[in-house]
């Protein structure tokens, strides 16, 4: 089933559109293209977006490795390193306190008529990635492949079952979800 979807661009791209329709609505829904909602979780007063998120996580985590039980999916860690992260967090942070819209909010709010995101968010992506391409030859020996990371997941590091590490990082995330939820934040 896996091999006939994965050869089948058609119906990848279809899958594409289709989840980030769904995608779209729901951070919608939650509020998180609301340029508002952005600027107060950053200013640490609203924690939609933080709850948001860690809803995803939680449901993300669980949903993924229950298709990989089944057969439907299979999981692959990718490296990393500390200088591709800092310079990523950076790119993004820089932008998304600039614009109140990280990626993909902007493309909610776009699908909502706002210009700004329109304009500074696509146009700002766009731009980035022009830069970002144009300088990769460069970041990539100096800055990218510093302090990398073994290719490794939580559970292999602990070694233990993928079960025996999900379970409780989705209650301790669960837990700071509900203390977030209920503790007036």
């Amino acid at each position: 089933m896996l091999t006939k979807l994965h050869d089948n661009k058609s119906a990848q791209l279809g899958l594409g559109l289709a989840g980030g329709i769904v995608f779209g609505f729901l951070l919608q829904r939650g509020g998180a293209t609301d340029y508002n909602v952005i600027i107060n979780q950053l200013l640490l007063k609203d924690f939609t977006v933080m709850k948001l998120m860690l809803s995803a996580v939680i449901t993300g985590m669980i949903g993924v490795h229950l298709l990989e039980r089944w057969g439907l999916a299979k999981t692959s860690p990718r490296p990393g390193g500390w200088g591709s992260t800092a310079l990523g967090g950076l790119i993004f942070g820089v932008g998304f306190a600039t614009l109140g819209y990280c990626p993909g909010t902007a493309a909610g709010a776009v699908g909502e008529g706002r210009f700004d995101a329109i304009f500074g968010g696509v146009i700002g992506i766009l731009i980035g990635a022009a830069v970002f391409a144009a300088l990769y030859p460069a970041l990539d020996k100096a800055i990218l492949n510093k302090g990398a990371f073994r290719k490794v997941t939580l559970a292999e590091l602990l070694r233990v079952p993928k079960w025996c590490a999900i379970v409780p990082v989705a209650l301790l995330l669960t837990l700071l979800l509900m203390a977030l939820e209920y503790g007036g934040l």
